[in-house]
């Protein structure tokens, strides 16, 4: 399978702007865009939508938890009928200013603590198939986990993930903290060839954990991310 590369943008809200989407476009093949729960809002939403259109760029949806406050970064009890309605509110409002463009929604992938606790917990991993097989999309996540299992089980398609940006633990688990750190652009380049070629990635720990890159991230809100993304980009080519 060729490796994309995918980002989590248009995380701006109201007047308030949150990386530079503008300069990230080139150098990517996915956007995830912010639906509203975690960052965006509907002007944030369309202007995402028309900016990756102008780029080529596939647009997917990036739902989160309902925590604005939070960035979606923090954990919280939910049903997954529940669940399943929050993403399917998100994925809608996104769906309808895609098909403004004329153009249609591409994937779906979880945010931050959301992405996480599908990665771990089987209802929160079925709600969001659920909501995959309600709008036919693909779903981004980290392999050998619970949410690759419960898609393969249903036949949603799933695309595994690396991140560029985001260190792995000894467990091959990732590292999420509130705020991105800042990452060298050549280094990251280099661990993500590792990880397309070996299969591989050096955890904090020191040890070679497995895990499939089929598709790269970078996160709009990392420092420096669009040289992260550019390095990236150029380093990752032959495998396009």
């Amino acid at each position: 399978m060729p490796v994309s590369i995918n980002c989590d943008m248009g995380e701006g809200f109201s007047l308030y702007r949150m990386g530079d989407d503008a300069a990230l476009m080139p150098f990517i093949s996915l956007a995830n865009v912010a639906c509203g729960f975690h960052a965006s809002d509907f002007n944030h939403m369309r202007a995402t939508v028309r900016l990756a259109k102008r780029h080529g760029v596939k647009v997917g949806a990036h739902p989160s938890l309902p925590d604005l406050q939070g960035f979606g970064r923090r954990e919280m009890k939910i049903w997954r009928e529940e669940l399943a309605n929050c993403i399917i509110y998100q994925t809608g409002a996104l769906k309808g200013f895609a098909e403004a463009e004329g153009i249609a929604l591409h994937h779906l992938k979880p945010h931050g603590a959301l992405y996480g606790m599908a990665a771990r917990s089987e209802d929160m991993a079925h709600a969001v198939a659920d909501v995959a097989e309600i709008f036919k999309l693909p779903v981004l996540g980290m392999s050998a986990t619970c949410q690759e299992r419960v898609c393969k089980q249903r036949g949603v398609a799933f695309i595994a993930e690396f991140f560029a940006d985001l260190d792995y633990n000894d467990d091959g688990g990732l590292i999420i903290t509130r705020e991105h750190e800042a990452k060298d652009p050549a280094a990251a380049a280099a661990k993500c060839v590792r990880a397309i070629k070996e299969g591989v990635v050096r955890s904090t720990g020191g040890k070679d954990v497995p895990v499939r890159a089929e598709t790269i991230c970078v996160h709009s809100d990392t420092p420096g991310a669009a040289a992260i993304a550019k390095a990236v980009h150029e380093a990752v080519q032959p495998y396009f």
